[in-house]
């Protein structure tokens, strides 16, 4: 493990990842500086509860760009993007530059496993911690999913399992992160805002695989052409999963029955058996028995926890039914290729709130599914994408949608006007939430106060 004792270490953006970063470098005996833009006030109650508990120097409501002299290393955000000026500063001037996620993982003991990939991630990060909890070892279930790695690298012993979602914004600042099993879900544009481009952003998620080696194991979405391309030139032994056809190695479906191959051929179980819905949740199902039969899970095991895994909130997550309308919250849905997959589950007459922040991509595909869906009845355009969805779904002949600004109580009260009975209204914005929430998490939650306090 490294020495950290008495290096000078600069944790710049005071989220979850920040303040757990800050409590496991001041414990391995750091000289720990934190700073946010943000003021004291601003960060809030808790957060500064849980500074007030940590031994480090406080620079709250000021620039990092004044703080880097006389520092060993900066740890941002993913929030932050390595182009930031302050962070090529620090670059400049010889400063390891790295994220909480590579920060965990340098001190972590035991299996580590990384999922990447557009969407999904949520999901089977999830599903592959509850199988290898079901196996009776120690798991840690963390990364983007919203538990940061550094909670409890420290408490890690060698025969534990690290489940990591990871993002492409945490793979920009990753340089030793080595997982026994990583994962690439699929790719869908998605995150242009930050990285610009499709090739840039496909880099970022290919830099979790860049370390591996013979010895690990790389596992692809066979279905994927991007996920096919990622998979070769690689070190590690390559794994595939698909719904669609055979692999050579890894998990598919043969006759209705999920299989699992590596020395030889096991059934998992039925695709009817596995308890979350819809296609997607069948991709996500395969990925997880992918990765896990990698580490050797006996096929037992897997079977369990697919028959009874109930999915994740905020991911077609059914929140009421109510005057014969059933309520559904997709809150994750936060592109397009998420939202298409969503409406894909849906059998009944549904009506669909859309938009939110813009992430600087095509809605023409989500138009084009929305046109070939005789389940969406209506939408409702909601925040700063309502004027790009509705242009895209009346280039398509489109005309089933209501304006709704940014109000969120009148795009509730439309879905219920235009709702029919034994059907349902699904949030799934195919947008981020910035515009209007503080993240997807906290749409979701105002979404389900507010279908539960409807009378």
């Amino acid at each position: 493990m490294e020495n950290w004792n008495g290096r000078h270490v600069l944790i710049v953006g005071l989220a979850r990842s920040g303040v757990s970063a800050a409590k496991m470098l001041t414990d391995l005996g750091a000289d720990v500086t934190v700073n946010d833009m943000k003021t004291a006030e601003a960060l809030g109650e808790e957060t500064m509860q849980r500074l007030a508990e940590i031994p480090c120097r406080q620079a709250l409501g000021v620039s990092p760009e004044g703080l880097l002299d006389g520092m060993d290393m900066l740890v941002i955000s993913p929030g932050i993007a390595y182009a930031k000026p302050f962070v090529q500063e620090a670059v400049q001037k010889g400063i390891e530059v790295i994220g909480e996620l590579e920060l965990g993982a340098r001190v972590l003991h035991g299996r580590l496993v990384a999922i990447t990939g557009t969407n999904g991630k949520t999901t089977t990060t999830t599903l592959v911690g509850e199988i290898f909890k079901a196996t009776g070892r120690h798991t840690l279930v963390c990364g983007n999913i919203g538990y940061p790695i550094t909670s409890e690298a420290l408490s890690m012993k060698a025969d534990d399992v690290t489940v990591a979602e990871v993002s492409s914004y945490q793979c920009e600042t990753i340089s030793t992160f080595h997982p026994d099993v990583a994962a690439c879900l699929n790719i869908t544009e998605d995150h242009l805002v930050r990285h610009g481009n499709m090739e840039t952003y496909i880099a970022m998620k290919h830099r979790i695989f860049e370390r591996q080696t013979r010895h690990n194991a790389a596992v692809f979405n066979y279905d994927d052409p991007a996920c096919r391309k990622m998979a070769e030139d690689l070190r590690a032994h390559i794994v595939w999963f698909s719904r669609t056809q055979k692999v050579p190695c890894g998990a598919y479906v043969d006759d209705d029955m999920v299989m699992v191959l590596f020395d030889k051929p096991h059934a998992v179980c039925r695709v009817s058996e596995i308890r979350i819905p819809g296609p997607h949740n069948l991709e996500n199902a395969l990925a997880a028995v992918a990765i896990t039969g990698a580490l050797g899970v006996p096929t037992e095991t897997m079977r369990e926890v697919l028959r009874t895994f109930p999915g994740v909130e905020h991911r077609i997550e059914t929140v009421r039914t109510l005057d014969g309308v059933t309520y559904i919250n997709d809150s994750k849905g936060t592109n397009v290729d998420s939202t298409q997959k969503a409406i894909a589950t849906m059998t009944k007459d549904t009506v669909l709130i859309l938009g939110g922040s813009d992430k600087k991509v095509s809605f023409d595909p989500l138009a084009e599914t929305l046109a070939a869906s005789p389940q969406i009845i209506h939408c409702v355009l909601i925040g700063d994408t309502a004027e790009q969805i509705r242009a895209a779904m009346e280039a398509k002949g489109l005309h089933n949608y209501t304006m709704a600004g940014y109000d969120f109580d009148q795009a509730l009260a439309i879905c219920r006007s235009k709702a029919k009975n034994g059907g349902c209204v699904l949030l799934s914005p195919a947008c981020a939430s910035f515009d209007m929430f503080k993240d997807f998490e906290d749409r979701g939650r105002i979404f389900k106060e507010k279908v539960n306090a409807m009378s």
